[in-house]
Formats: C-alpha cells, structure tokens, sequence
C-alpha cells in the first residue's frame, strides 16, 4: 500500500438499491459481501454499506449559503475527473442535493462542490481544488 486509505461503513436500508447506485451510478466495484453489508472500492478506498432497518437522519450546517448535512462524506478529485463525474451524474439524472457549484469563489479554499444523496439518504460530497495546496488553506 502506497499511501494510506480510508475505511468508511455506513447505514443503508435497502442493499440492492446501494448496489446499484454505488456501481452503475457512481463506477464503484464491489468487494467483498454478505447478506448484510458490501465492500465497494470507492477510488481505492474501501467504503461498507451495512444493512439496517432504519437510517439515522442528520443535522444542518449553514457554509458558504448552504444548508450542508452534518453528517457527509466524499472525496476530493482532481479538477478534470470532478467535473467528468458532475458531467456523468448530470446525464443520469441524478437529483442534486445541492447542485454542483463553486463555493467559496475567490476566497481562501475556493473549491467546486456537489452533494447527492444515495438510496438510503446517506450524503455524499465530492468537490475539487484547482491548486490541491489550498486544501486546508484558512486564509
């Protein structure tokens, strides 16, 4: 292993429906399953959908004008592959949670972000930085 990577489980209600939005929607290939939870290769780190019967809704933050859900993940693509993807998911018709954006425009951390929810409401973000320097620029 090269560089470190994140493990990531998180709750689902319907396995099926995680698959196929992980795979077809977002190009995730599958690892290893059982009849409650699937590994996904996530752009090589190892996220886990595990089955349970009701999923936990989470707060709101306000950033940069939007209502972010509290509880998120994602990633951070390059700026080329981030909007290949937005490109990607706008062809599918995939409902935003909040549409793809530059947030912080001309400011310390300027980055483009979307949000979309998978089958179960879990939020995911990705976003992108020109210059992958000002990933934790404060300003």
């Amino acid at each position: 292993m090269s560089r470190p990577r994140f493990h990531l489980a998180f709750e689902v209600t319907d396995l099926d429906a995680a698959h196929r939005f992980y795979t077809e929607v977002l190009g995730a290939a599958v690892g290893r399953t059982d009849a409650r939870w699937i590994d996904f290769d996530f752009w090589g780190h190892q996220i886990t959908a595990h089955l349970v019967d009701e999923a936990d809704a989470a707060a709101h933050n306000d950033v940069d004008g939007d209502e972010v859900p509290a509880r998120h993940f994602g990633l951070i693509l390059p700026w080329d592959d981030w909007h290949a993807l937005r490109d990607r998911l706008q062809a599918a018709g995939v409902a935003f949670l909040l549409a793809p954006k530059i947030r912080f425009a001309g400011k310390a951390g300027e980055q483009a972000t979307m949000f979309l929810r998978d089958p179960s409401g879990n939020a995911l973000e990705f976003k992108s930085f020109q210059d992958e320097r000002s990933i934790f620029d404060a300003g």
